[in-house]
């Protein structure tokens, strides 16, 4: 069984956002094994400056590095990533697996996104695509598309 570790900068504060991530938690769970780890998001200057910002996402991704499994796939959600369909996500978990790659880790940056490091650091960038989304709603996104992707390669039906 597929064991996957999302590491994500900050607390999940919404009930609602809980609730649909235990929702897709349980799903999961006969699938593979997942755990989220919720990292210490750094605090910032209500206007913080460039030098600040990169201050933040060098502090978060020290977080990350250490966090994540040894010789696991890691997989860096960043806006200059692959951009993939549920399909293509699917085909690409399905490839790993075959591969023997049977642990995933997938990291989710804070409000100014992953440091450099992190990024240099994944084996595959992916992208949700040019918009921006809140980084505690990306969790959700994210781990419903990961349950896409097992209904679609067991050949199970899921609403399209």
């Amino acid at each position: 069984m597929m064991q996957i570790t999302i590491l994500a900068i900050g607390k999940i504060k919404e009930n609602y956002l809980r609730d649909g991530l235990a929702e897709y938690l349980k799903r999961l769970t006969s699938f593979a094994k997942v755990k989220i780890y919720e990292l210490e998001e750094e605090r910032a200057a209500a206007d913080p400056s460039p030098a600040q910002i990169e201050q933040i996402k060098k502090a978060e991704g020290r977080r990350i590095l250490a966090a994540l499994p040894k010789d696991c796939y890691h997989i860096a959600l960043d806006m200059r990533g692959k951009n993939l369909s549920s399909g293509q996500l699917a085909k690409h978990i399905e490839k790993l697996a075959l591969d023997g790659k049977s642990q995933l880790a997938f990291s989710i940056g804070g409000s100014f996104g992953l440091a450099k490091n992190i990024v240099d650091y994944a084996d595959f960038l992916l992208s949700f695509g040019h918009m921006t989304f809140p980084h505690q709603l990306m969790r959700l996104i994210l781990l419903e598309q990961i349950y896409r992707a097992f209904k679609m390669n067991s050949g199970q039906i899921y609403h399209k």
